[in-house]
């Protein structure tokens, strides 16, 4: 008998320490088991296995199950939980909790087998009389055959007597369910430009972990990962490969597939479960080799990792919403240095503090200013919305959009309008009062959907029947604010009837499935112009677009936020990225209301330089990240009264550390979050600005300790989102 160090997959800090049992001799570390707990059994992580106990043998419990026959946790998932667990002051286990399909952990999902039967004595007596026995036995001769199909054709009694007499045995062959499997496409080698060959070169001989790739759209950045990948699994190794969204994950797997067959597997919160489960354990068995997914693909169970790879490493996505709240390059970054491999991170417009990274020599630089097929960029018409406006149109569309679009539809190609709101009105107002249709359970207003004649929050899922008059004041005279997809396709079909059209938003592509037929009915040719959010923006590689419109192209730029310029700067270079990645020129018409905007000067241009040297002056000048850390810690309960006693508590306990290091703080308040409430929760917040992270530990360590079963204070770094 030895003994384990388990912990307990219960997300509580009381518990969060390691808890020892008796265990089979053949247990491994990273095995998952059941335990006797508290009166009941729950599931735990073999986190150590020794030979001797650490007290009294008789008083320590045995392990009730053991799992999986091959350990589900690798040795570096324990090396990365202390440090998850240190970095974000989260119990033990929820760190482990990442490195598993959560449909796993909670043994929801299994393994799925299929059954076959196959002959062993074709020499067997059969009764003259059991014709269905005979004429079964004689259809093994021709080979084994899939038992519930089998025993239909012959009868599930004639069956199990010819397995009974030993004439033929049933066994279970174990059945992957292979998420977008489709026809095997055939792989063609592609010469490196001399540009790419550069930078696999720089990128293989540098001394640095990190290595920043900021190439132009269309400038090969994707062919150099994969070649990168290639080199990789020559030397034996694995790898991770990310995207910031789904919709992408599929056209990437198609790559992957095409050239390292089925030794890629997909990770992803939209595939079934059967599907992640599977996935997940090719990548764990060693059958696969590359993991593609999105941000939760970091925690692919890999081993001897030898390239992390993530494209648009800018993106807001790689940044997590939920418990624990990690950055995902700054998780790669702790693979890297475990395994002692490369992080490659590539973007055409990277984020201000990774080229400042970069620029600064704490990364390897690698620039990639041109098109691979040294076309030039999109040429960048830009539409003042405001003196449209002047001229008496109120629609969406510029006359400029109008005149491209009737173009390029003539000439047999395709356009992609993006505009990031989706829903057919952002608001429904009243003329007579002013009320705006607002969520029950979020302060924030409802978009109408015309297809289903319905309200609907973006925030918490809920449906509301269309009005029909003003709840406020009575009045029937309602109006639509703001315009969205839905209205962009049902004006797009008045103006250009004949034109095949496809929109691509939330809203379009349920099911697991619902990005990949969009994108790939797109692709086929089968729709002129594809309209979407953000989701079309980045990576996509469409040979036919030669035409990109832009609406709304300056509504990112008035958030209150200091990243807006950025945000807008890199969503207009994505999109603009789109058109012309062929043989024919690409344009692009960006409508505004804000022309004269110092951020649309430098995207027009595509001027990442000039935009970089300009951002990082603002702020070092206004001490805003990097040159400061933004601090937030939120506070959200059901009930005001509770949320306001954790953040009094929350907001007085920063305010003793702020007393003992006033030189750190540059901001401190509290106040109500921008959103009062979402999903039926209120929501305060402790906003500072700090000069560094050092009191990080601490200011988790009070939202923790702050935090009660009536209401929940947690921290968050630079966030994404200040609403």
């Amino acid at each position: 008998m030895q003994f384990c160090q388990v912990i307990v997959d219960i997300a509580h800090s009381q518990v969060d320490k390691v808890f020892e049992y008796s265990c089979p001799d053949d247990l491994a570390v990273g095995s998952r088991v059941k335990v006797p707990f508290g009166g009941r059994v729950v599931e735990g992580f073999v986190i150590g296995v020794s030979g001797a106990p650490s007290f009294d043998a008789s008083k320590i419990k045995p392990v009730k199950y053991v799992y999986d026959e091959q350990p589900a946790l690798v040795p570096e998932c324990f090396s990365l939980m202390r440090g998850i667990a240190e970095r974000y002051r989260v119990p033990k286990a929820v760190a482990l909790r990442l490195f598993l399909p959560s449909e796993m952990r909670l043994g929801r999902v299994n393994e799925v087998f299929t059954k076959y039967i196959k002959l062993i004595d074709p020499d067997i007596s059969l009764n003259k009389a059991a014709k269905k026995q005979s004429a079964a036995l004689e259809a093994l001769r021709e080979g084994d055959r899939e038992f519930t199909p089998f025993c239909e054709q012959f009868g599930r009694a004639a069956v199990n007597a010819i397995v009974e007499k030993g004439g033929a045995e049933v066994y279970k062959v174990r059945r992957t369910r292979a998420p977008l499997s489709g026809e095997e496409e055939e792989f063609h080698p592609v010469e490196l430009t001399p540009a790419q060959q550069r930078a696999l070169e720089y990128i293989e001989q540098s001394p640095k972990t990190v290595q920043l790739i900021h190439g132009v759209t269309g400038s090969g950045k994707t062919e150099i990962y994969l070649s990168y990948i290639a080199e990789v699994l020559k030397r034996g190794k694995t790898a991770i490969f990310l995207v910031p969204e789904i919709s992408l994950t599929p056209q990437m797997l198609r790559q992957l597939r095409r050239r390292f067959k089925g030794r890629a597997a997909i990770m992803h919160s939209g595939l079934s479960a059967g599907e992640r489960f599977d996935e997940w354990w090719r990548l764990r068995s060693g059958e696969a080799k590359i993991a593609i997914g999105a941000r939760s693909a970091i925690f692919a169970p890999l081993e001897n990792l030898g390239a992390i790879i993530i494209d648009e490493e800018h993106d807001s996505s790689y940044q997590s919403e939920t418990a624990p709240r990690y950055s995902t390059i700054e998780i790669a970054r702790m693979r890297a240095e475990y395994n002692g491999c490369k992080l490659i991170l590539g973007s055409a417009t990277p984020s201000v503090e990774s080229y400042i990274c970069a620029t600064e020599g704490q990364y390897g630089l690698v620039e990639l200013p041109d098109r691979i097929n040294k076309k030039p960029l999109p040429h960048i018409i830009i539409a003042d919305m405001r003196e449209e406006v002047k001229r008496g149109n109120a629609s969406a569309f510029s006359r400029a959009l109008r005149e491209e679009l009737a173009q390029t539809l003539s000439q047999g190609n395709q356009a992609i309008i993006f505009l990031n709101r989706r829903g057919y009105a952002k608001t429904v107002i009243c003329q007579d009062c002013g009320y705006v249709a607002k969520c029950e359970n979020c302060d924030v207003s409802l978009t109408y959907h015309s297809e289903e004649n319905c309200l609907k929050c973006h925030y918490c899922g809920a449906k509301y029947h269309m009005l029909s008059a003003c709840p406020q004041c009575g009045g029937v005279h309602l109006r639509y604010g703001g315009t969205g997809t839905q209205r962009v396709v049902s004006d797009l079909r008045e103006l250009f009837p004949k034109a095949r059209i496809l929109r691509m938003d939330n809203d379009t592509v349920s099911g697991k499935d619902g990005h990949y037929k969009i994108l790939s009915s797109f692709g086929r040719r089968e729709a002129d112009i594809l309209v979407g959010t953000q989701m079309i923006a980045k990576g996509h590689d469409f040979p036919s677009v030669t035409l990109v419109g832009i609406l709304d192209a300056d509504m990112s730029l008035h958030f209150a936020d200091y990243r807006s310029g950025e945000r807008t700067f890199q969503l207009i270079t994505q999109v603009a990225g789109r058109s012309g990645r062929a043989d024919e020129k690409g344009k692009v018409v960006l409508q505004t209301y804000s022309p004269e905007n110092y951020i649309l000067r430098y995207a027009v241009n595509y001027d990442y330089k000039g935009f970089f040297e300009n951002e990082v002056k603002i702020r070092k000048a206004t001490g805003f990240p990097p040159y400061s850390l933004i601090c937030r810690v939120m506070v959200t309960a059901e009930e005001d009264r509770a949320a306001l006693e954790v953040l009094k508590e929350v907001y007085f306990a920063i305010d003793a550390l702020k007393q003992s290091d006033e030189d750190e703080f540059i901001f401190f308040n509290k106040m109500h979050s921008p959103i009062k409430k979402i999903q039926g929760k209120v929501r305060y917040q402790v906003l500072m600005r700090l000069k560094s992270g050092k009191l990080l530990p601490c200011i988790y360590d009070i939202a923790v300790r702050s935090s009660t079963a009536d209401a929940l204070a947690y921290v968050e770094e630079n966030p994404a989102n200040l609403s």
